[in-house]
């Protein structure tokens, strides 16, 4: 034993060493002078001392107090590489002398105390403090031994290791010296008010633009202080040091103990510890993403925020390396994850939902491809759902493997203690489950696979893989097993590298994008604090000089805000500084570029792409949301490298997978769908998806006319809306006109996206509906069921309104209620603004009676549109009586929206169309029963003929009119609406003039409203033509006997009579 120490501690030149002095004091002494003095002797006194005093290193309050407080004074005594070597010293002398299970306690209770020390430590400017005990921490883990153990057994199954990689927020302003770094507060003023031009923000003065540059300057200063660029010596580096280096940045710390922990050269004897942090780092995430474990255990948000950006530095850091010294490997910027590693097994995702639905369920209907793509077959006991999780995960390895070779025995020490259950190798662990497994695990062959050959897999958890697993060996592709045709043969980087980067997409899924979204409160507070600063301004203006009293509350008010916007404008700084940094934001931007990348590839696949992990599509949805609307208007995601092409990208991506059949998820389908409605709502955004290739483009726009039956249709609809938004009657508002007349104050609050239609998409929607005789006919008779619906709906709900308000007993109108009767009547909207686009892109489709369904569509909207108007026009009828009641959650419901709309399909139908399709328009239009003039009149104000008898209407009372609203609707509009009435009041006078009585035998039985004019063959009943051609579009029984309809044909009374004449 002692020979076996004499090596170890003195064959390295320049080593340091211990000397314990008689006055009990440690001092170093040069190798040299250890062996002149003679190390046997040494080493036994310290066997001897060591027997004494290994217990009492395992006692916290002692491994606290006096270990702790030793290595931190070590590290503060000397330069970094003399404090490093001393604590590589100090381990080394731990575990030659004490026994496994005293090192392991002491050392858990080593890291425990520095992560209480880390975590608890006071915010000071320079976070001097969590400098100090990070370097202790990383010159610990610096101990190959001690980090393996640490690794394996503590970091991630004792401690909550992500604390590390925090830095928490200051919970008082003082406490980080962010009034003496920022002395000068700033907040920006968002004013302007919404009209028919929209104003741009006011200029700020010359006073705002100094206090704003100075806040800027502050916030320079705070991110200096913060990064650690202000200061040249190094915190912790005594009088003596002369020599002036760079501050060791936290994060840099942080990441430094990653890059540490991510190491695959230490596999000396045993295994490297980045597959040991493979394993953890697995269980890690499935922890937190299935909410079972012990709770205290799982990572809070803020942490696992932190943990990703330094595990992204990380990552990137090995990732290039490795590409320095293997050229045909691929840079981290063009980083993604291959698609075998989705179907191959060789990872587990544990509950992740895939995009084709459950891993057992594609696995049985894929397995033809996955053999025929990818050379795989899968195990039947893997079908079976005879899995590795049956095996006893807590069974103890055999005393043989589970024994560890000693370094060293301490001379005269007592045997080891049996070991603790927690202290159990994992590595042998594995060994021995994988070893008694083999013939069910994943099968990896020894030589090369012909095209003919298929690998047998089966889906491996984290414990059971070995290195070989991952990264494979020379016939072996470990991780990147069952390579598809459309995936180049050159590597991109080591395969354990492939499976960090899963796992950090997999953590922004979890919670780091929550995370970043709720810290925004803070920049949502400002505002809020801010408006009601300016509010209180303006009426302290305003207020009379004589009104002391008001002019003092007034005042304390504007001071209460004042302090409380200093306050929050300084913490908003240092969560810009530290969360919404550049660096993050390119963090964040590299993690949406990988997902981009990733889905792009896994899409070439064909059918294996629904294997994909459905969060990998969320990941590129909701970090683009974060980059556009979390890190402004500090960041501006424009000045982003290369950032229109990932734009995009990104939009091909969710234009081709809205719709796609391999996505079978309710959830991510209806996330993939409102990414797109998002997607168009913006310039930038709207431009991206319209430099897509054509084919893409039509093809989304296809799938935008689909029938809405059968499907989730509302999003389609609101994107077909802001398709058209901007382009039709009235319709280039950006904040409802009806809420800026009764309530103006509310101009101040942000207003909506701007409109901004496509008119390049709108010519796709044109052609398809023009070109393919089959689209228009089904889309348009969905659109308008769809409208029947929604508005039918919505009246029924006022009704229920109505009745509950006149009820005597107090009574409340439940807000779910309101909710739902605001969403049908915006639904109707909507509904009304596609038709509106429709009838002005391809108007034949009603118009041009040659096609067999015009017709028919020309009389189902007409019906509608006097329905509508009817409804909502009549004078103190139920729509007027709700409006009135100003019921909040109803703020949306008002004669304007809807009533310009409905004016922008008549308008198109009757002015813009040529001349005989406004006669048929108008023919349809005036022959349906319920077309009331009265409703034309109503649009521009004009007062209802007041019947014979009855009393004229008060002159006070205020009349809707789109001649109120000339800040959206030009003059020329309004002249058209002129035209129309005129137009209609003519030809429903010359209608009236020239029709004849019909009796009701000769009506139709069904609506009662049209006279008969078509015959159903074989059986011989009768009906109108819009009733039978709206009745075949979804049945072929006869109404009456409900036999099959063979044809229909056209019925005339006088013709059919004079032919029955002639017959006899």
């Amino acid at each position: 034993m002692g020979s076996g120490g004499h090596r170890e501690l003195s064959d390295r030149p320049g080593r340091w060493h211990f000397v314990l002095l008689p006055e009990g004091r440690l001092v170093e002494k040069e190798s040299s002078e250890w062996q002149l003095q003679g190390q046997p002797t040494v080493l036994l006194t310290l066997a001897h001392i060591f027997h004494r005093f290994a217990p009492l290193l395992r006692k916290v309050y002692l491994v606290e107090s006096v270990l702790t407080s030793f290595l931190l004074g070590v590290m503060e005594a000397g330069t970094p590489t003399q404090a490093q070597a001393v604590v590589r010293q100090v381990l080394d002398l731990l575990w030659l002398f004490m026994e496994d299970y005293e090192v392991h306690d002491c050392l858990k209770q080593l890291m425990m105390s520095l992560l209480r020390l880390y975590r608890f430590s006071p915010i000071v400017p320079d976070l001097s403090l969590q400098t100090h005990y990070l370097r202790l921490t990383i010159a610990i883990l610096r101990h190959e031994k001690s980090r393996k153990f640490l690794l394996s057994n503590v970091l991630f199954d004792v401690l909550r290791s992500a604390v590390f990689f925090h830095i928490k927020s200051p919970l008082r302003v003082e406490e980080a010296g962010l009034q003496e770094l920022i002395p000068t507060t700033w907040w920006p003023h968002r004013s302007g008010r919404e009209g028919k031009d929209s104003k741009e923000v006011q200029d700020e003065t010359a006073e705002e633009r100094l206090r704003r540059r100075a806040y800027e300057r502050g916030c320079q200063r705070l991110k200096k202080r913060i990064e650690g660029l202000a200061c040249l010596a190094w915190v912790g580096c005594g009088p003596q040091c002369s020599v002036p280096h760079p501050h060791p940045v936290v994060e840099e710390l942080q990441v430094q103990i990653l890059k540490l922990l991510l190491n695959n050269k230490d596999d000396n004897g045993g295994e490297a510890s980045r597959y040991i942090f493979l394993t953890k780092f697995r269980k890690f995430l499935q922890e937190n993403a299935n909410g079972r474990g012990n709770i205290p255990l799982l990572c809070p948000p803020e942490y696992m925020v932190c943990f990703l950006h330094r595990l992204i530095s990380a990552l990137r850091y090995y990732w290039d390396e490795y590409k320095a010294s293997n050229p045909r490997t691929s840079f981290s910027e063009e980083a993604y994850v291959p698609p075998q590693v989705f179907y191959n097994g060789k990872v587990d995702y544990f509950d992740q939902q895939r995009l084709g639905g459950l891993l057992s369920h594609l696995r049985k209907t894929l397995k033809d491809e996955l053999a025929s793509k990818a050379n795989i077959l899968i195990d039947p006991l893997e079908l079976q759902a005879a899995t590795m999780d049956d095996l006893d995960e807590d069974e103890e390895p055999s005393p043989a493997a589970a024994q560890r070779p000693m370094q060293a025995l301490a001379i005269g020490g007592a045997l080891p203690l049996p070991r603790p259950s927690w202290l159990s190798s994992p590595t042998l662990g594995r060994a021995n489950r994988f070893l008694s497994t083999a013939a069910v695990s994943l099968m990896t062959p020894r030589r090369p696979l012909s095209t003919s050959e298929k690998v047998k897999v089966r889906t491996l958890s984290a414990e059971q893989r070995t290195r070989e697993d991952i990264e494979g060996s020379h016939w072996n592709e470990g991780l990147l097993l069952g390579r598809p045709p459309e995936e180049p043969e050159q590597p991109l980087t080591e395969n354990s590298l492939l499976e960090v980067l899963d796992g950090a997409v997999m953590m922004y899924n979890l919670s780091v994008h929550q995370q970043l979204g709720k810290m925004v409160g803070v920049s949502d507070d400002v505002n809020e604090y801010a408006m009601a600063l300016r509010n209180t301004e303006d009426k302290l203006r305003r207020c009379p000089k004589r009104r002391k009293d008001i002019l003092e509350e007034l005042t304390k008010s504007q001071k209460v805000f004042s302090e409380k916007l200093d306050h929050l404008s300084r913490r908003l700084a240092w969560v810009h500084a530290t969360v919404y940094s550049q660096e993050k934001m390119l963090d964040i931007y590299w993690l949406l570029r990988v997902c981009l990348r990733t889905i792009e590839h896994g899409d070439r696949t064909g059918p294996l792409f629904a294997f994909m992990p459905e969060f990998y599509l969320s990941v590129a949805i909701n970090s683009y949301s974060a980059l556009k609307n979390y890190f402004g208007p500090v960041h501006s995601m424009e000045e982003l490298p290369g950032y229109e092409e990932t734009l995009t990208r990104l939009a091909a991506i969710l234009a081709k997978h809205f719709a796609d059949t391999r996505i079978v998820g309710t959830d991510i389908r209806d996330s993939l769908m409102q990414a797109l409605a998002s997607y168009v709502c913006y310039p930038h955004s709207l431009r991206a998806v319209e430099r897509i290739p054509e084919e893409q483009r039509v093809a989304m726009v296809r799938s935008l006319l689909a029938p809405y039956e059968q499907r989730p249709w509302a999003q389609t609809n609101w994107i077909l809306v802001r398709l058209w938004k901007g382009c039709g009657f009235g319709y280039r508002y950006t904040r409802l006109p009806h809420l800026l007349k009764i309530k103006p104050e509310d101009a101040n609050l942000p207003s909506l996206q701007k409109p901004c239609p496509s008119l390049l998409l709108q010519q796709h929607m044109a052609d398809l509906l023009r070109q393919d005789p089959d689209v228009a006919p089904s889309f348009l008779n969905s659109v308008l069921n769809q409208l029947n619906w929604a508005f039918s709906e919505f009246i029924g709900m006022i009704q229920e309104i109505q009745q509950a308000v006149e009820r005597l007993e107090r009574n409340f109108v439940d807000t779910r209620q309101l909710k739902v009767c605001a969403t049908c009547f915006d639904l109707s909207v909507s509904l009304l603004r596609v038709l509106e686009m429709t009838i002005t892109l391809v108007p034949e489709i009603f118009l041009d009676w040659t096609q067999p369904t015009s017709e028919m569509l020309l009389r189902r909207l007409a019906q509608l549109l006097n329905q509508v108007l009817n409804r909502v026009t009549a004078e103190r009828n139920l729509f007027d009586r709700v409006v009135t009641l100003w019921l909040p959650g109803l703020e949306s419901v008002d004669h304007y929206p809807i009533l310009v709309a409905v004016t922008g399909i008549l308008v198109r139908l009757l002015v813009h169309g040529p001349a005989s399709g406004t006669e048929k328009a108008t023919s349809v239009l005036l022959a349906d029963p319920c077309f009331q003039l009265r409703s034309i009149r109503y649009l521009l104000g004009h007062p209802e003929p007041p019947a014979p008898g009855t009393a004229l209407p008060a002159p006070d009372r205020k009349r809707f009119s789109l001649q109120s609203y000339t800040d959206y609707i030009s003059a020329e509009e309004l002249a058209q609406v002129e035209q129309m009435l005129a137009h209609l009041t003519s030809a429903s006078a010359q209608a009236a003039a020239a029709s004849l009585p019909t009796s009701e035998e000769d009506l139709c039985p069904i609506c009662y409203a049209h006279p008969i004019s078509a015959v159903f063959q074989p059986c011989g009943h009768k009906s109108c033509k819009a009733c039978i051609n709206q009745h075949l579009m979804n049945n072929k029984d006869c109404f009456f006997c409900k036999a099959t309809i063979v044809s229909v044909e056209d019925w005339d009374k006088a013709a059919n009579a004079s032919a029955t004449s002639s017959a006899a």
